[in-house]
């Protein structure tokens, strides 16, 4: 596990430390009269790693923006280390939490993208530390030193005082991986992050992952790299029409499949490998 800092420098208090990083109940999620996600329950225990796989369409990326609350659900809830996430408390009709009280209970994730979405005028350090020196407060040499640091732990401190336009794809990605560690969260949500990758990079940007991983992070990942999948999940989720179809451990969801629709979606991924 990563080494957590004193002083300006640390990571998010704790909220609960008996309750689950991640507990999602009942979670529907609706875009006008399209309901993209019907009724998902999920509970991520601490150093778990669940992927999350299905066809598109399916709600995954949905499902992690609500983990996130980027996106706002619209019934159930989603409870961060025991905390409601995006809607207060109490009895009667739900009101949504106001953005400072969002922002605490999230502030323990990290998520990555699967666009990069770096600023193209800063550097790699530059990205990194911007939240740090306006969320955090940090100052600039408390800041780059915490940059480093990340940029450090995803093999590109070499690389820190490099424009992203200097910078290959698997590179800004493991920059972006880099922004969201600086800021020590305790649970990691990665979106996709190597879809818009070529090829060869990807597995540059799975490597760090990998690492993480060992390191005891906890991690959502939504992939279609199912090797990734089969060797560094702990938990495989398929998702298929906004539901979850089935779960386990990767050994059982990925070789021995229970449900028709999974044993399709499988077929038809190990048709385009070939």
């Amino acid at each position: 596990m990563y080494e957590t800092r004193s002083g300006a420098n640390a990571g998010p208090k704790l909220a609960d430390a008996t309750a689950l990083p991640i507990e999602v109940r009942g979670l529907a999620k609706r875009f006008g009269d399209v309901e993209v996600l019907r009724g998902i329950d999920l509970q991520v225990q601490p150093s778990e790693v669940v992927c999350v796989i299905g066809p598109s369409g399916s709600g995954k990326s949905t499902l992690l923006r609500c983990i996130a609350f980027l996106e706002i659900y619209d019934e159930g809830e989603v409870r961060i280390e025991g905390r409601l996430l995006g809607y207060r408390e109490g009895d009667g009709p739900r009101r949504l939490s106001g953005e400072r009280e969002i922002n605490e209970v999230r502030a323990c994730l990290g998520m990555v993208f699967q666009h990069f979405n770096l600023w193209p005028h800063m550097t790699a350090l530059g990205n990194v530390t911007e939240a740090l020196r306006v969320v955090k407060r940090m100052s600039r040499a408390q800041a780059d030193e915490a940059g480093l640091d990340a940029l450090r732990k995803v093999g590109l401190q070499g690389q820190a005082r490099q424009y992203p336009g200097q910078l290959s794809g698997g590179q800004k990605q493991r920059v972006a991986i880099a922004r969201a560690l600086a800021l020590q969260p305790r649970v990691m949500l990665f979106d996709e992050p190597t879809s818009a990758l070529d090829p060869e990079l990807v597995g540059e940007v799975l490597s760090v992952m990998r690492q993480l991983a060992a390191d005891g992070m906890t991690m959502v990942v939504v992939t279609h790299e199912m090797g990734f999948a089969a060797h560094v999940a702990n938990r495989v989720v398929f998702m298929d029409e906004g539901r979850i179809v089935e779960q386990g451990a990767p050994a059982d969801v990925l070789t021995a499949p229970r449900s028709v629709r999974l044993k399709q979606f499988l077929n038809t991924w190990r048709e385009r490998s070939i």
